[in-house]
């Protein structure tokens, strides 16, 4: 699920936990962040470090950074739209969910994007904090402390105590957002979860279905596309069999030959992780999240696999729109590239890829296997026995398979309330969440032609009907909570 995890950045730097505890009460306004023009002021949050053990940590506090713009606020009256940051940089999911800006814009409403702990450069431990035993209070439960903790102080700070708070998710922060409305709800008024797959990631469902829905998006650009995927791992599974690693090498421009059985696993995986996040990002315009991808990028890729009879070349071609999408790397260094972990879906690269393997190994069952039947790729699996000696080995943990139905409910949702559950059928993560609606207030928004949280993203002028519509729903409904949260407000003693 980890693509934010600055998949195509090769060199990464570190905060030290000096810097950011000097950083932590320092507020400074970014006008420009990567090149792009924001409103957002970047600040840090003096977070508590460890929120259910009194005696281990004692009170020790770490700097969370988080971003906010007041710029639309009517002040102590508009409501707040928090979102809960997930596995990688704020500043990439606040420059790409444009919606809830515009939607600010409409309510006059307060907006923040809070930074994920052990991600971006909210560090708990520095350089330190991906060792054992540090790297343990990486859990779901501490994050959703941590943002209850920066709401509730926040809305004492900024004099909002009667702002009714709305919380904004996609993936892994969309699940985020849900268990904030079920854990939170005295906080949290209602919830826009996008995309968030939090069935198939609580071990419910089919273990084939993300494989099979990606498979699918190119199949219904053409048929014959899928069967050329097919037919190159195909060939590449013939060479790997009689060991003719030059040819490999030269047939996917490899910076090194491949030398071995694992060497060739690897590759499988960097060349289906190439087809996964095409899926997921097959927007309708070129976008610069997770990397440049070109506008329908699956469009794209169909085309590439069926420009000649080289099917290897073009299975080559294919992932170089994703790992090659400037054209400056002269070879590919898989190993570089892509990290094999305990998300087969892909942890992305650095620091932020660690938190993600530590999350998949403890607490997130992605459990989802390819096989080559109900899927285009070669049979890749990666069951609950692989995942435990997987984490055993890399963290020294044992996986708990069925925590997230215990703690946040699995599918028995039908008590909660106020949560949109948003999702695009270009998705391959959409099948593993909420597709129908279960109440009155729990609301399944499905996007006819949408990819991986488009409804987040800013209006562009290549945006399907369907995703106009189904932010007009949202709009709507969150509206309504934050005047029912008034009523509730007013009410209180």
């Amino acid at each position: 699920m980890s693509k934010i995890s600055a998949l195509f950045t090769l060199t990464l730097s570190l905060f030290s936990a000096e810097l950011l505890q000097s950083l932590s009460h320092i507020h400074f306004q970014s006008a420009k962040h990567h090149g792009f023009k924001t409103e957002f002021t970047e600040k840090y949050f003096t977070q508590t470090l460890d929120h259910f053990n009194f005696n281990s940590m004692g009170n020790e506090t770490f700097s969370q950074r988080y971003l906010i713009t007041d710029k639309y606020w009517k002040k102590s009256y508009g409501p707040i739209f928090f979102y809960t940051g997930n596995e990688g940089d704020i500043w990439e999911f606040a420059l790409n969910s444009g919606f809830i800006t515009e939607l600010a814009t409409q309510q006059r409403a307060l907006v923040i994007f809070a930074e994920h702990r052990y991600y971006g450069r909210s560090l708990p431990f520095g350089k330190d904090s991906f060792n054992t035993p540090q790297i343990g209070l990486l859990t779901v439960e501490q994050a959703l402390a941590d943002y209850a903790v920066m709401i509730t102080e926040l809305k004492q700070q900024l004099a909002a105590t009667d702002s009714p708070v709305i919380v904004f998710g996609g993936s892994y922060g969309g699940m985020l957002s849900v268990y904030m409305r079920l854990k939170y709800p005295n906080i949290v008024a209602g919830a826009l979860a996008a995309s968030a797959p939090i069935l198939s990631t609580a071990g419910l469902g089919d273990s084939r279905q993300f494989f099979r829905d990606v498979t699918a998006d190119f199949e219904s650009i053409a048929p014959e596309c899928r069967d050329a995927v097919r037919g190159a791992f195909h060939q590449l599974k013939e060479l790997a069999e009689h060991q003719d690693y030059s040819r490999i090498q030269s047939e996917f421009t490899l910076c090194k030959p491949p030398s071995s059985a694992q060497d060739i696993h690897h590759l499988n995986g960097l060349l289906r992780n190439a087809f996964t996040l095409m899926a997921m990002l097959d927007y309708p315009y070129s976008t610069h999240f997770m990397g440049n991808m070109p506008a329908n990028p699956v469009k794209v890729a169909c085309e590439t696999m069926l420009s000649g009879s080289d099917l290897l070349a073009n299975l080559r071609n294919t992932a170089g729109i994703v790992y090659n999408s400037t054209g400056v790397l002269s070879c590919f260094d898989m190993y570089s590239l892509y990290l094999e972990c305990a998300d087969p879906t892909g942890c992305g690269l650095g620091f932020n890829s660690l938190a993600w393997d530590y999350q998949a190994c403890t607490e997130i069952d992605l459990c989802y296997e390819s096989n080559n039947v109900t899927d285009m790729f070669p049979p890749m699996a990666f069951t609950d026995s692989d995942r435990k000696l997987y984490c055993s080995k890399r963290w020294s943990v044992t996986p708990r398979p069925d925590w997230l139905k215990t703690q946040f409910w699995g599918d028995a949702l039908s008590t909660a309330s106020n949560i949109i559950f948003s999702n695009g059928d270009l998705d391959p993560w959409a099948n593993g969440g909420v597709r129908k609606s279960l109440s009155s207030s729990l609301i399944a928004v499905n996007i006819s032609g949408g990819a991986h949280h488009l409804d987040l993203r800013g209006s562009n002028d290549a945006d399907p009907a369907s995703v106009i519509t189904a932010r007009k729903t949202e709009a709507d409904l969150i509206t309504r909570w934050v005047k029912m949260e008034r009523t509730r407000l007013r009410r209180s003693p």
